[in-house]
C-alpha cells in the first residue's frame, strides 16, 4: 500500500474511533476520497479509450490483473450498494440516474464474478466517460451520507431484513466469487464500511490502477522516439509514469490535457508543418506556441533544449540530459536551463 496512503488512512481511522475527533475524521476522510478520486479523473482524462480495456498483467494475482474500466465500475458499484442499500436504505444512484443505460453495461452488479478475457470484453463494452460521471455522483452522495452520520450510528449493525434486500436486488452475483459479500457486508458496523469500501477499498484499486497505467505506458514508449516534439526529454520527465509521451496515444502532458482535442499546440503545428519537432522551425527563437508561451516557467527551458537538438542532435542531446539529472532533480534542471533560453543552451554546451 501507497506509504502515505495508509498513513493518512490509518490517522482518519484513529479519528473515527472517538467522538470527540468523529467529525474531524469524516472531514478527513472526504479531503482524502477526493484526492484518490483525483489519480482517476487523471487517467480517464488522459488515457485512450482502448487503455480501459487492455489487461497488461493478465493471469498475474492481485488487483492489478484486471482493466481500468473493471476498476472503476467496481469500486463504485460496490461503494453504490453499500451507502444506499444498506446505510441510507434508498435508491441507488446507478438506478436513480439512469447511469446504467448511459454507461453501457450489461451487468448491474460488483463484478466480482468476472474473470479473465470476461473483464476485458466487458470493460470494452462500457462508455468510460459515462462511466466516470457515475463514479463521480456515487463519490458526491456517499460523501452527503458521511456527513450527515453521527458518533452513535458506527455501531449500527444490520438486520436480516437487510441481507434479503441485498439478495432480492441482484446486484451481488450468486457467483461463489461474489455472493461471499452480502455476509461481509452484513457481519459488519457502519463504522467497518467506513473503513472498507469507503476507504481502504479505494486504495487498494487505485493503486492497482496506477500499476495498470503505468505498464501501459512503458508499453507505448518502448521503440518511441523519447525525444517529445518540444523539446524534452521523455526519458528523463517527472511525469515518466503517468505519460506516454507527444508520440504516442498515452500523452498526458499538461499542454495536451489542457488543449482543444488534446493536441499540443506545438505538436499541431509541427505536424501541419509537417517537421519533426520544435527544433527543426526558423522561428523557434520567437515562437511563443504551446509549451513556449511566456507565462510558462518551462518555456526557456524547453526552448533551450531545442535549440541544443538543432546544433548538435537527440544522441548529444539525451547523454546531456542523463548528465544532468545525475546531479540534479527533474525540476531542479529546468530551473536551472529556464532562467533565460540563451544562458540555458550555454550550460548545456558546457556540459
Amino acid at each position: 500500500m501507497d506509504r502515505d496512503w495508509a498513513e493518512k488512512n490509518k490517522e482518519i481511522q484513529k479519528l473515527l474511533s472517538k467522538e470527540a475527533t468523529f467529525n474531524e475524521a469524516v472531514q478527513k476522510l472526504i479531503e482524502f476520497r477526493e484526492e484518490l478520486f483525483q489519480q482517476i479523473t487523471w487517467i480517464v482524462e488522459g488515457y485512450p479509450d482502448e487503455a480501459f480495456y487492455q489487461m497488461p498483467f493478465a493471469g498475474a494475482k492481485g488487483y492489478h490483473s484486471k482493466t481500468l474500466a473493471y476498476s472503476i465500475w467496481h469500486i463504485f458499484r460496490i461503494e453504490d450498494i453499500v451507502a444506499h442499500e444498506m446505510i441510507a436504505e434508498d435508491e441507488q444512484i446507478l438506478f436513480r440516474n439512469a447511469y446504467l443505460d448511459a454507461t453501457g453495461s450489461p451487468i448491474i452488479t460488483t463484478g466480482n464474478e468476472l474473470e479473465g478475457e470476461d473483464i476485458a470484453g466487458f470493460s470494452k463494452k462500457l462508455n468510460v466517460k459515462e462511466l466516470y460521471i457515475y463514479a463521480k455522483a456515487v463519490k458526491e452522495s456517499s460523501d452527503k451520507i458521511l456527513l450527515q452520520l453521527q458518533y452513535k450510528d458506527l455501531k449500527r449493525k444490520f438486520s436480516e431484513e437487510i441481507k434479503q434486500k441485498l439478495t432480492e436486488s441482484k446486484c451481488v452475483s450468486e457467483d461463489e466469487n461474489a455472493f461471499w459479500l452480502i455476509d461481509y457486508w452484513c457481519g459488519k458496523d457502519i463504522k467497518g464500511l467506513i473503513q472498507m469500501p469507503f476507504s481502504r477499498h479505494w486504495i487498494m484499486h487505485i493503486e492497482a490502477m496506477r500499476r495498470i497505467k503505468n505498464k501501459l505506458c512503458m508499453i507505448a514508449r518502448k521503440g518511441v522516439d523519447p525525444v517529445a516534439i518540444c523539446g524534452l526529454s521523455c526519458n528523463h520527465c517527472f511525469l515518466g509514469e503517468w505519460c506516454g509521451g507527444c508520440r504516442t496515444e498515452y500523452n498526458t502532458c499538461s499542454f495536451a490535457t489542457c488543449s482543444e482535442g488534446r493536441i499540443c499546440p506545438n505538436v499541431k503545428c509541427c505536424n501541419e508543418k509537417n517537421i519533426d519537432g520544435c527544433y527543426e522551425c526558423s522561428e523557434i527563437e520567437t515562437c511563443e506556441k504551446g509549451f513556449y508561451v511566456p507565462s510558462n516557467d518551462g518555456a526557456n527551458a524547453a526552448k533551450a533544449q531545442s535549440l541544443y537538438i538543432r546544433e548538435h542532435g537527440k544522441k548529444e542531446f539525451l547523454k546531456i540530459q542523463t548528465r544532468l539529472h545525475e546531479k540534479y532533480e527533474f525540476e531542479k534542471v529546468q530551473e536551472i536551463l529556464g532562467q533565460d533560453y540563451k544562458e540555458g543552451l550555454k550550460i548545456l554546451e558546457r556540459e
